[in-house]
């Protein structure tokens, strides 16, 4: 006791607030062009060949790519110069997010005391004052036979084999990709993404090495069912982990906008994001404008740092997306816990965040605190909502939840609503609801002149359990150096490029039109893609899969008639007179060049 009441204690404490960093030798560039037009491969020629620098991944619907910039020249520097360039509509720092370790606390705990808790609550993990009705939701689940809700956790991972994951079959699993094959079969950009993904690694293996995003998963899930108890049933949502916080708790920018496209690409509608920091991202405000567009949910933590949001920012809570909604935690008294940011004007309601109970890797539970637990509470019961009406968007979800908040004397002035979380109405409300099909038109104001003036020199602190990282702590989380496979659907043109860049040299090989299918290999990975035109000096790929600038790749052609393949090992350049990226074919072994030369005497001249 002595021990639970020191650590209250601890967490009353607004935390500091810290200056934020961003990645080494890394920015993210908005072009006023679109992706594909002449402007774009303008910026893209003097962005590698007077600029050096080189593409690491691209957002093509947004016209929006990450640059890595030459060694030896500042990230702030390359921003000012980037910034003058008139086809640039802004360009900021891949900014970093950090978990800190003392915004909350962990404590694991036995199966003989997770018992005692169950015993002493039914909902287990809240005082019986801050019960949020999530009782009435177990009992008034049914099977209506709609599909599942998705909800991405955009977080540190999961520990997918915990028995409670196990037992409710909550793991999404995507339809579209088959397990182990080494190929990405439904061509979004990521091979075997079975389960989601891992940003961090670049790789599907959703591991959690810090505890924070199973805990996360465990509270969206406590909404559906008790968890503390067997047997456990199919649960009515999906938990989508996708991993953008390493081990140390560190994240960057974009892997944070790659996790949100991924998430409402492939069929999320709730996003929880129990992380933030003060710095404003115009790049995360278009990618969460986008989920709004798809009609998804944006759920964010409002902070641990004891503050007013409605003059200190925290995002991505402030943003001013109507789909996004602030989450508070308070007490089990109901106060605004005095780690948690509020705000009257930005903050939309509260919910129970200090020692909740919840599953933690390997096998295990244990409490945590922080608005990092509050907000997946949200999260959770507007999944319960979404199973049971299906049709309804993110905007109504918000509109219903923010509506039938419990009314709180101690959060008036606090957040916008005056109340805390109330599942149980919010789910029955929605269950007669009309449901819109339309949201209120909205336009993000871009704002291409604040990044260096509000990040470069401001300050930042984490939401949740995250907050922004100090000077000096760990390193970027970079993900292979072979390739960054990007969230895009960008039919990335990989054109032909000749050994030497000489015009003569350009000029030996005749290129011809070829439709027919080709393998990627890297490492051991494989893409598939489509190849357009081939040469005895290259071929032109077709390929939603991002290949960095410089990589080594093999590629597997299939013949005109697709009854011969042949094998050629390429290199990923960029071609200055093709305005854009290419595979060239290094050192091609004799036999392949002849078997190309047979195959283009019944292709037209492309």
């Amino acid at each position: 006791m002595l021990f639970r009441l020191l650590v209250i204690s601890l967490l009353l404490l607004p935390h500091a607030v810290r200056a934020q960093e961003y990645v080494p030798g890394e920015v993210i560039v908005r072009l006023k062009s679109q992706h594909g037009s002449a402007e774009s491969f303008s910026f893209m020629d003097k962005a590698h060949s007077d600029k050096s620098m080189r593409l690491r991944r691209a957002w093509a619907k947004m016209s929006m790519y990450h640059y890595t910039v030459p060694q030896g020249q500042s990230v702030e520097a390359a921003v000012a110069d980037l910034h003058a360039d008139p086809n640039v509509l802004y360009v900021e720092p891949n900014y970093l997010l950090h978990k800190s370790s003392d915004s909350g606390v962990q404590s694991s705990l036995s199966a003989s005391e997770v018992q005692v808790l169950s015993n002493q609550s039914q909902s287990a993990y809240l005082a019986t004052n801050a019960n949020i009705g999530v009782q009435a939701v177990w009992s008034g689940n049914i099977t209506t036979g709609s599909p599942r809700a998705v909800v991405a956790v955009i977080d540190t991972g999961l520990d997918t084999t915990h028995p409670v994951m196990i037992g409710t079959g909550a793991v999404w699993t995507n339809p579209n990709e088959i397990p182990g094959n080494g190929v990405d079969d439904d061509r979004n950009g990521y091979v075997d993404d079975v389960h989601g993904w891992n940003f961090v690694d670049n790789s599907p293996t959703m591991y959690d090495d810090d505890s924070h995003g199973t805990h996360v998963s465990g509270i969206i899930l406590s909404v559906d069912q008790n968890i503390y108890t067997t047997p456990l049933h199919d649960a009515n949502i999906r938990i989508m982990p996708l991993k953008f916080l390493n081990g140390s708790g560190v994240g960057s920018t974009s892997d944070a906008i790659s996790a949100i496209y991924y998430a409402v690409d492939n069929g999320a509608s709730i996003l929880n994001n129990s992380w933030g920091g003060s710095g404003y991202s115009t790049a995360l405000a278009e990618a969460i404008a986008y989920t709004y567009t798809k009609g998804a949910l944006f759920v964010a933590a409002a902070g641990n740092n004891g503050m007013n949001n409605d003059s200190v920012p925290m995002y991505p809570a402030n943003y001013d997306t109507p789909n996004v909604v602030a989450v508070a935690a308070t007490l089990d008294s109901d106060l605004i816990a005095g780690f948690s940011n509020y705000g009257a004007a930005r903050v939309s309601l509260a919910s129970p965040g200090v020692f909740i109970l919840s599953t933690i890797p390997n096998s295990g539970f244990g409490t945590m605190s922080g608005t990092s637990m509050a907000t997946p509470f949200v999260s959770g019961t507007a999944a319960q909502m979404k199973y049971a009406v299906p049709g309804m968007l993110g905007y109504q979800l918000k509109s219903i939840v923010m509506a039938q908040v419990l009314n709180v004397p101690q959060l008036i002035s606090k957040v916008k609503t005056s109340g805390r979380l109330n599942s149980a109405t919010s789910v029955a409300s929605a269950r007669v609801a009309t449901v819109e099909t339309s949201q209120p038109a909205y336009t993000l104001t871009l704002q291409p002149d604040r990044q260096l003036a509000s990040n470069l020199t401001g300050s930042a602190a984490g939401c949740g359990m995250v907050r922004t990282m100090e000077s000096g702590d760990g390193e970027p989380p970079l993900g292979s150096a072979a390739v960054i496979v990007g969230l895009v659907l960008l039919p990335l043109i990989v054109l032909l490029f000749m050994r030497s860049r000489a015009p003569e040299n350009r000029r030996r090989y005749e290129r011809f039109k070829l439709n027919s299918d080709v393998r990627i290999s890297v490492g051991d990975r494989e893409l598939v893609g489509s190849i357009s035109s081939l040469s005895l000096g290259g071929a032109q790929v077709n390929t939603s899969a991002l290949l960095q600038d410089g990589g080594l790749i093999t590629l597997m052609i299939s013949s005109p008639n697709g009854d011969e393949k042949v094998e050629v090992a390429g290199r990923v350049v960029w071609s200055a007179a093709n305005k854009a990226y290419g595979v060239a074919f290094d050192h091609a072994p004799q036999s392949a060049l002849t078997r190309f030369s047979e195959w283009t005497k019944s292709l037209s001249k492309a």
